[in-house]
């Protein structure tokens, strides 16, 4: 079964001006989905607002949620009580083969099991969860992922 996922773009950067001279040109986008509409530009390294997120951001984004909900779920299917996820993700934009592209993307889950959860397990899973990830299977970017797996603080009852 497929699935179908839309988006509505509007140039909101014409209302300053056409795209006569394209060292002025307004990069500055409106992206809706289901709604809900995200302010974006090109990166500020090229000519975009630094104010609005960017198609690099929202790649980065992109990667990092779909390998924390891969993550969430088998972990819940597996009986591993994850009590916190967070993730520092970086995207490297470079040059390759002639075009620059995301060259590689760094995930870097925290995640906090509780404190009789088995840690080998929940680690074992962020690999699971990569090759499951359907937005990182989707990608040509070398994808890596640095995890810290941490308990959280047993509290004692008073």
């Amino acid at each position: 079964m497929a699935h179908v996922f839309v988006s509505h773009l509007d140039w909101s950067g014409a209302a300053k001006g056409s795209t006569r001279d394209a060292a002025v040109v307004s990069r500055d986008l409106d992206v809706s989905i289901d709604g809900i509409t995200l302010p974006m530009s090109s990166a500020p390294g090229f000519g975009g607002n630094p104010l609005r997120a960017n198609p690099e951001q929202l790649y980065v984004a992109a990667l990092s949620a779909c390998q924390a909900l891969t993550y969430l779920f088998l972990a819940a299917r597996a009986g591993i009580s994850v009590t916190g996820y967070s993730d520092d993700a970086v995207g490297e934009l470079a040059m390759v083969d002639g075009a620059f592209r995301m060259a590689t993307v760094t995930l870097r889950p925290r995640i906090t099991l509780e404190a009789a959860a088995n840690a080998d397990r929940a680690r074992a899973l962020v690999e699971k969860a990569h090759q499951r990830c359907f937005i990182g299977n989707s990608v040509s970017a070398k994808v890596e992922i640095e995890p810290v797996i941490q308990f959280a603080e047993q509290r004692v009852a008073s």
